[in-house]
């Protein structure tokens, strides 16, 4: 069968739900690393309490607490780089399966379309999964070179040293957080992606539903005016 044969297995609605989908997974990640200045998100807020992390970390001796607090964040992208490895391999599975997939599929959908559907429609949820795999898994790399950074800060307070060191592991910590955050980004859409075994319609609207989760744990949640709250309280202290 030739690509174009292929192709013709989809409708109309299937092409614009993908696009839609791909689509808000873009937007709504570069929204969430680029906001404005007026409403930053709360990784943007996050990242600069990483940065007084470290410069609270030069003085603070013992170094224990910012040791445990590191191998904390590490066995979190650990725990889910394992998840997401474990779903791709289901993923492959159901690929492999692919006719008894179908066989389902159609009792849910009342629909008759061949094996080859069934495949691209996993297919694209297993490329969500990897995503996902490899964000972790650099993230997970990313923080234990801030490891190594963050034991190279000397434990001399008056050491020019100290501050540099310590702001060059925030940046890669930040670095390391960006990353997590994109692979977890990549599991909600992966979520989503799977609502197109049912159909376009459904697809769409667990995109948009996936899409709003995410704005508002960003930019509207309880957390977010915690942060935004102690950042203005600290400023009306320092002034």
């Amino acid at each position: 069968m030739l690509i174009g044969d292929r192709l013709a297995l989809f409708a109309a609605p299937d092409f614009a739900a993908l696009a839609f989908l791909f689509l808000t997974w873009g937007v709504i990640g570069w929204l969430i690393q680029h906001p404005g200045r007026k409403r930053p998100s709360v990784s943007v807020l996050m990242a600069e309490y990483r940065r007084e992390w470290m410069r609270q970390m030069v003085t603070r001796q013992p170094r224990i607490f910012d040791a445990q607090t590191l191998s904390t964040l590490r066995q979190g992208t650990s725990f889910f780089a394992s998840a997401a490895l474990i779903a791709i391999g289901g993923a492959l599975a159901a690929i492999g399966n692919a006719e008894q997939l179908a066989g389902v599929a159609q009792d849910l959908t009342l629909s008759a379309d061949p094996t080859f559907v069934w495949e691209v429609k996993l297919l694209i949820t297993l490329l969500f999964l990897a995503k996902g795999f490899l964000n972790f898994v650099w993230s997970h790399r990313l923080f234990g070179y801030c490891a190594v950074l963050m034991g190279s800060v000397p434990n001399e307070i008056d050491d020019p040293l100290a501050l540099p060191r310590a702001m060059k592991a925030a940046e890669i910590n930040i670095t390391a957080a960006r990353s997590y955050n994109q692979g977890l980004r990549s599991i909600y859409f992966a979520l989503a992606s799977a609502a197109w075994l049912v159909g376009a319609i459904p697809l769409i609207v667990a995109t948009a539903v996936t899409c709003a989760v995410l704005w508002r744990r960003e930019f509207a949640s309880h957390s977010r005016s915690v942060l935004v709250g102690d950042d203005d309280h600290m400023g009306h202290t320092q002034s």
